[in-house]
C-alpha cells in the first residue's frame, strides 16, 4: 500500500523551514529546525507504546518495528530525521538488536532514498551521518556492516579498557575508536559528547539510544528535543519484567525531571507523531 501524508494537528512555526522535497513535504509536512546554533543541537527518536514500552526486550524481537507495528509512517520520519542529521549515536544494545543495519536514512526506508539524498545535498551534507556506537566493554564485532561496510564513517566511544580490547582486532579505515579514560564501565554522556564534537564538526545529532543511553543524556540535560511515535498498542509488564521505558537507569527526584514543551503534533491513521522541546536555552530555535 502505498504510505500515507501525516496530518499535522498542531506545530510552532518557529525555527528554519527546512528545504524538503516535494514527495517529503507532501508526506510529512512542514518541518523546522534552529535557525542557529550556538551548541550541538540533540535530539532524540523513539516510538512506543501507549503504555511505555519501547523495547519489548526478547531476542528477535527487541526492535523499535515491534513497537510500531513496523508502520511505514513511522520509518518514514526515521528517514527524515536521519537526513537531517550530521551524527547518529547509539549503544551497544541497539547494534545488538539490529546487527546488519547502518543507521542512514535510505536504509530505514529504501522507498524514499532518492528523496532523502536530495535533501542531504540541498542541506550541504555530501556524506552519510557519522554512526557513533557508545559500548563500555568494547564487545563489539567489527566485521558488522556498521564498522565494515564502508557505507558510513563510524565511531566507537569506549573505555580505555574497551579500547585495548577493540585492537586487538583489525580494524577497517572507516572506523575511529576514541577512549574515555577513567575507572568506569559507564561512559558520561558529555564525555560522548566530546569525543564526537572531535571527530565530526556538523552540530545535529541524533540519539536513537537505548533507553539507558538517553537516560545519561537526559541526566545532563543534553536532550534538546524528543521526536515521540506513540503506537497504539499495550505491551503490559510482568514483574521484574525486562521490557524497556523510553529511559532506564535514570529516576529523577520529584520536581528534578525534565519537563517538555510540546511542538508538534501529527497524525498517522491511529499512531501519533509527537515532538517536544527541551532546555530551550542551549540553542537558538526562533
Amino acid at each position: 500500500m502505498p504510505i500515507r501524508p501525516l496530518a499535522t494537528l498542531f506545530a510552532m512555526k518557529r525555527g528554519k523551514l527546512l528545504p524538503l522535497p516535494p514527495r517529503l513535504a507532501r508526506l510529512y509536512g512542514s518541518l523546522r529546525m534552529p535557525r542557529t546554533l550556538t551548541h550541538p543541537h540533540v535530539f532524540s527518536n523513539f516510538v512506543s507504546t501507549l503504555d511505555g514500552v519501547v523495547s519489548l526486550n526478547v531476542k528477535g524481537h527487541a526492535s523499535g518495528g515491534d513497537i510500531s507495528g513496523w508502520n511505514a509512517q513511522d520509518r518514514m520520519v526515521m528517514g527524515l530525521l536521519r537526513a537531517i542529521a550530521d551524527v547518529v549515536v547509539i549503544g551497544s544494545g541497539t547494534l545488538g538488536a539490529d546487527r546488519e543495519h547502518v543507521w542512514t536514512a535510505e536504509a530505514i526506508f529504501p522507498e524514499l532514498a532518492d528523496d532523502y539524498r536530495r535533501l542531504r545535498e540541498t542541506l550541504g551534507k555530501d556524506d552519510a551521518p557519522l554512526n557513533v556506537v557508545v559500548s563500555g566493554s568494547g564487545e563489539l564485532d567489527l566485521r558488522l556492516p556498521v564498522f565494515a561496510s564502508g557505507k558510513v564513517p563510524a565511531l566507537i566511544v569506549t573505555t580505555s579498557a574497551g579500547a585495548q580490547r577493540l585492537r586487538k582486532h583489525a580494524v577497517p579505515d572507516s572506523l575511529a575508536i576514541r577512549a574515555i579514560a577513567g575507572e568506569s564501565a559507564t561512559i558520561p554522556a558529555q564525555a560522548i559528547l566530546d569525543e564526537v564534537l572531535r571527530v565530526s564538526s556538523g552540530k545535529m545529532i541524533l540519539v536513537e539510544g537505548g533507553p539507558r543511553l538517553l537516560g545519561d543524556f537526559y541526566a545532563q540535560r543534553l536532550i534538546d528535543e524528543l521526536f515521540l511515535t506513540l503506537a497504539p498498542q499495550i505491551a503490559g509488564r510482568e514483574a521484574n519484567d525486562r521490557r524497556l521505558s523510553l529511559v532506564m537507569g535514570r529516576a529523577f527526584a520529584p520536581g528534578e525531571g525534565p519537563w517538555g514543551s510540546l511542538r508538534d503534533v501529527r497524525r498517522g491513521s491511529s499512531h501519533l507523531f509527537l515532538r517536544y522541546s527541551f532546555a530551550a536555552s542551549r540553542t537558538e530555535a526562533s
